[in-house]
């Protein structure tokens, strides 16, 4: 072979040795395939309220920076997010609205992750609850137990009778679309604190007697959540003693739920971005993801 063509080959050959030895010394941070990773859910898992807002739909209210978008952008998930506000159980299985697919639709047999928070729609449990008694708190000067005395254990015979049951088939919706997908039922964070604290009647004005009477109709849905994710093989993601200390009337920068009045959200009793973030985290750890 004459020189300078023998000398080619070994060029090419040398750096083509190069750029194999390269690939393999980068080859560990690019051989894992991304997740797969589909997040559905309600308002709390869209983050809605907090900006910048999702163009893709507008009825749902989503945010790009809720916790999903965090996991995602932390582990290098590949997203799927349908979360969508004022979603039900029932919206895993049915359109929400007018060419919006059931969310369920979103998990697929490749999907690795799937995250959700759900049920406080259901009955109008959180949005019923919390208007009832910042009326009745108001007409009651925050004084007594007027929610509380006027429905009794109405809130909680809801959740058990129609919650309960519906929350396990949203969650066997999911469970057939992909059997092998690790899901994570997150818990709703604390609005409430555990008793009342007068200085945040103004922000949240709910009678002193009803405060810790919300807080146990919370934990109540909370119960039944984990219930129905146990009995699905899915994780729940337990915020009780994570979210204790952030609820709607600490200061901003502590809070990780908005008051119901003079917060810094258009949606009010719903997680910030801190609190999103924090869940985010919580999730994370909870099913040992990185990031």
């Amino acid at each position: 072979m004459p020189m300078p063509a023998l000398r080619r080959v070994l060029a090419s050959t040398s750096a083509a040795a190069g750029a194999l030895a390269l690939g393999l010394a980068v080859a560990p941070a690019h051989a894992t395939t991304p997740l797969h990773y589909a997040a559905l859910g309600d308002s709390y898992s869209a983050a809605s309220g907090v900006l910048p807002v999702d163009p893709a739909n507008l009825l749902c209210l989503r945010s790009t920076a809720n916790y999903p978008h965090v996991i995602a952008s932390r582990t290098g998930a590949r997203l799927t997010d349908v979360t969508c506000g004022a979603a039900q159980t029932k919206d895993f299985t049915e359109a929400q609205y007018p060419g919006v697919a059931p969310q369920a639709d979103a998990v697929t047999p490749d999907t690795d992750v799937v995250t959700l928070t759900v049920g406080g729609n259901d009955n109008g449990t959180f949005i019923n609850a919390m208007t009832s008694c910042g009326t009745a708190g108001l007409l009651s000067g925050g004084k007594g137990s007027p929610c509380k005395d006027r429905y009794g254990t109405s809130f909680d015979d809801a959740i058990d009778a129609n919650t309960y049951p519906a929350l396990k088939t949203a969650l066997r919706s999911v469970r057939d679309k992909a059997p092998n997908a690790r899901v994570a039922v997150l818990g709703y964070p604390w609005i409430t604190p555990a008793t009342a604290d007068p200085s945040c009647f103004a922000k949240l004005p709910v009678a002193s007697g009803d405060v810790p009477y919300l807080h146990a109709l919370q934990a109540h849905l909370n119960t039944v959540v984990r219930r129905a994710a146990a009995e699905t093989g899915a994780t729940y993601v337990d915020f009780a003693q994570a979210s204790e200390g952030h609820d709607a009337c600490k200061a901003v920068g502590t809070r990780w739920i908005e008051p119901l009045l003079f917060g810094r959200s258009v949606v009010p009793v719903h997680p910030n971005a801190l609190g999103e973030q924090r869940m985010a985290e919580r999730t994370m750890s909870v099913l040992g993801l990185g990031g």
